[in-house]
């Protein structure tokens, strides 16, 4: 077993055998820098590169598994802010921070063979929602915290922006977070489909951590990423063709 990477932006850890922690700390809202989001990216390539070359079926298996169970949380040291988006100063700065690090994250994600729980610890603004919707299950902190995608009232665009609410949500919702820039609350979010599950500042990590041991054995058939992609396909194909795009312009500040 290869040492666990140390990040600038992130912690990585270990717990409950297969199950790992990304816990952001980009203080003091965890803005998604290009920096961070590529912290992201090697995280879950550590993780998935481990589990994989961990994977020994035994000769004595009647049905050996084609993957070991396994899952990851992303959590935040902040109970204020899970993730307040992303950093318009350094997109203003770096057209392509964007096509570098947060479409590619977001890829990422959606393409990892695991199941994956957003523990949701306070705000999440903007680019925070894809990056919460991108996961499977998501746990909300029931005392503190909106959700918001505000980019009608920014005057932000990408291609493919609204794949993962259509996906993730009903109609009605993803009109509602793309088109009005609704505030949800904990209980809100819950009622809409939004999150799963929603669990007070002591209690959501727990919360967070029983989703991702129930459904880490959902992993062992090799095919959890596949059957995924069925259901988000259209965003995985968006935010593949706008990541590491270099020879034009894949996001609008208007």
């Amino acid at each position: 077993m290869t040492a666990i990477p140390t990040f600038q932006f992130l912690t990585l850890t270990r717990q409950d055998g297969n199950i790992f922690v990304i816990t952001l700390q980009n203080p003091p809202e965890n803005r998604l820098t290009k920096a961070l989001c590529q912290d992201v990216i090697q995280a879950f390539r550590y993780v998935q590169n481990t589990l994989t070359a961990e994977h020994k079926p035994s000769p004595s298996d009647s049905q050996p598994s084609a993957a070991p169970p396994g899952a990851i949380v992303t959590t935040s040291t902040s109970r204020k802010f899970f993730c307040n988006g992303l950093d318009l100063h350094e997109t203003s700065h770096d057209p392509f921070a964007n096509t570098d690090g947060f479409y590619p994250m977001l890829h990422t994600i959606l393409d990892f063979p695991w199941p994956t729980v957003a523990c949701i610890t306070g705000h999440t603004f903007g680019g925070a929602c894809p990056l919460a919707l991108a996961h499977d299950y998501r746990v909300m902190n029931s005392d503190r915290g909106f959700f918001c995608m505000p980019p009608v009232d920014l005057g932000l665009h990408f291609d493919g922006i609204g794949a993962l609410p259509r996906a993730k949500l009903p109609a009605d919702i993803a009109r509602q977070m793309l088109l009005e820039a609704y505030r949800w609350t904990g209980k809100q979010a819950l009622e809409d489909g939004i999150v799963d599950a929603i669990a007070g500042p002591e209690e959501m990590m727990d919360v967070a951590m029983e989703y991702a041991r129930r459904w880490a054995p959902k992993g062992k058939g090799g095919v959890y990423g596949l059957l995924r992609a069925e259901l988000v396909g259209e965003a995985l194909q968006k935010l593949a063709a706008i990541s590491y795009v270099r020879r034009r312009k894949t996001n609008e500040h208007l």
